[in-house]
This record gives structure tokens, sequence and C-alpha cells, in this order.
């Protein structure tokens, strides 16, 4: 889950960067004393996620606000559902309108072609996780949003696990390295909790990588033939991760090779937002 530290700190950052003076608009044309009343409606279907940072974004900027959800995070909608109420100061209200619809619906993107994913592998024993192709400070917002959509997260950052990837093969290669023995030397320089997963983009290097002893090998860029092979060929002494490109047109079709993970960095980096509006009824003083 998000923490309320994450949050505030993303949202904090969002509003100076919106309003670094104040809402000159707002404070202009709208009365001091005047109220708001508004519901954030859904203009199109989807899959729900950022509440909490929806409503972050309106208390940060006045505590006076009120918000309503009306649906959870990871749960689906339709267009012209109402998904929460807004009431409170009405300058304030208009302005954390844009920062808490921006949140909202990149969240709710994410979570929406990440369930596209998800209903696309039903049965199958993949599951669908993310990548590090994230928009930078906003990774916690994002992975958390492929939550919503059912999804899984990998490693969060460079910290968490050991990736060994095509460009650190490269270096070792160049270094007249051989692979199995660069993985055995890691796994001795690695504590005996860290995951290890290497990256292969032929088939002639998996044996090499299997005998270094690696917790999960990643297929990249294999046809589904290939990846059903190399399936058969690792018999279940790692776990296999399958990616590069995948589209929900292919997905399927290599969920069904026998892969225990596809990786999909167009969960976050091609996600399209999905349309939410706040409609706004504005009471003046009597």
């Amino acid at each position: 889950m998000l923490t309320s530290a994450q949050i505030r700190s993303v949202v904090a950052t969002a509003l100076a960067e919106d309003a670094p003076w104040g809402d000159v608009t707002s404070d202009v044309f709208v009365p001091d004393a005047a109220v708001a009343a508004a519901d954030l409606v859904a203009r199109e279907p989807g899959v729900l996620s950022g509440i909490e940072v929806f409503t972050a974004a309106f208390a940060l900027t006045d505590p006076g606000i009120g918000v309503e959800p009306l649906r959870a995070d990871g749960e689906r909608f339709d267009a012209g559902d109402v998904l929460a109420r807004v009431e409170g100061p009405a300058r304030a209200v208009l302005t954390a309108e844009r920062v808490a619809l921006n949140f909202t619906q990149r969240m709710s993107g994410i979570a929406t072609m990440t369930a596209r994913f998800v209903d696309a592998v039903t049965g199958t024993r993949a599951r669908i996780v993310d990548t590090r192709k994230t928009t930078p400070g906003l990774r916690a917002l994002e992975r958390y949003a492929v939550r919503c959509g059912g999804g899984h997260n990998h490693r969060f950052s460079l910290s968490d696990a050991a990736m060994a990837k095509d460009n650190h093969l490269a270096v070792l290669t160049d270094a007249g390295i051989g692979l199995t023995e660069a993985i055995r030397v890691a796994r001795t320089r690695l504590g005996h909790t860290t995951h290890l997963e290497v990256e292969v983009d032929r088939p002639d290097q998996i044996e090499e990588v299997l005998a270094g002893g690696v917790d999960t090998i990643m297929l990249d860029n294999f046809s589904v033939p290939e990846l059903r092979d190399a399936v058969a060929q690792i018999s279940g002494r790692a776990i296999v991760d399958a990616s590069g490109g995948v589209t929900l047109d292919t997905v399927r079709a290599i969920a069904e090779t026998g892969v225990d993970v596809i990786s999909v960095g167009a969960l976050t980096h091609s996600a399209r937002a999905i349309d939410l509006g706040l409609d706004i009824r504005v009471s003046s003083p009597s």
C-alpha cells in the first residue's frame, strides 16, 4: 500500500508546482466565502486508482475541504459513475482540482491497462508484472496503480535485487569473463536473501545461466516457439520471466507457453490517462 508520507511528499510537490504563489484566477474571480460541492465523474469505463491521492490534494490545499470516496481503489466503473464527492471553500477546491485529477486520471489509466493484461492471461499460470520504466518521482504511485489493476510489481529499485541485463553481460564478455563463472562469483557476494535474475536474449545462453545458479531467468524478445522450448528446457530450475515488446495482442500466446512471469513496461510508460471530470457547483455567500 501507499504510505501517507509517500502521498504527502508527491502531492505537496505537485501543488507547489501548480500554484507556487497562490491561484491568481480563483483569488480574483471567486468570492472568499463561496462554497463548492463537486462530483468526481467517470467519462469512460475503467479501474479506479489513486483515491487517497485525490483526497490528499484537497486536504493539503485546505483542511476544510471534505472528500467522500464512493468507490475504492481497484473497483471497476462505468461512464457516468460518480466516484467521489468533494465539498469545501470554493477557492481551495478550484486550486486543487487539476492536481487531484492529474494524479487520479494517470493512476486509473495504469490500473485500467493492467486489468486488461491480467484479464487477457486468465486461466494461465503467468502473472503480469511492471518494470522500472516509470515516471521519475512517481514510481510508488504508478506501481501501486499496477496492483490496483490486478498486476504485480517487479523489483522496486536497483537496491532490491540483483538483475544482470544485456549491458551487464556485454561488460563481462568484453572483460573475457564467462557467464557461468560471473554468476557464481556474484552469488558469493550477495546476501542469502537477495534474489538473482539474469536476462538472456539467445537460447544458447540458457544453460550457462542455469549452471551459475539463478533464481529467475528473463527471456528477452524470444519468439513464442522459443519461449515454449525454453520453458521445457528450464523445467522448473528457475522462475521464467518473459519480456520485450509485450502487447495485448501477444500476451495470451506468451502466457500459454508456460512462463511464470510476463514483464510489461507498457503498463507504466504507455498507459493513457482515464477521462475523469470534476463537476463543480458553487454557491455564493448570501
